[in-house]
């Protein structure tokens, strides 16, 4: 199996982790640790090569590192910008 599958597959266990965390309560935890899985599976496309991106692999290696670590980040400046409700 190809190790981008593996990173893919800890992105989806975070990303429901995550998202377990935002329906229970807390949302910022949830959504900064949906948003750090990116981060992390952008970088590990970076180094993973082509032919073992398995299902990390969506466009060009550019493309795909771009999305994901953009997407992580504005996860993750959106659990710490938001403020807290009164």
């Amino acid at each position: 199996m190809p190790t981008g599958t593996f990173v893919y597959a800890a992105l989806v266990v975070l990303m429901l982790v995550g998202l377990a965390l935002v329906a229970v309560g807390p949302w910022r935890f949830g959504v900064g640790l949906a948003g750090w899985g990116f981060v992390v599976a952008g970088l590990a496309r970076l180094v993973v090569r082509d032919a073992d991106a398995g299902l990390l692999r969506v466009r060009r290696k550019r493309f795909d590192i771009a999305w994901m670590v953009g997407l992580g980040a504005v996860l993750v400046v959106l659990a710490v910008v938001v403020p807290p409700a009164v």
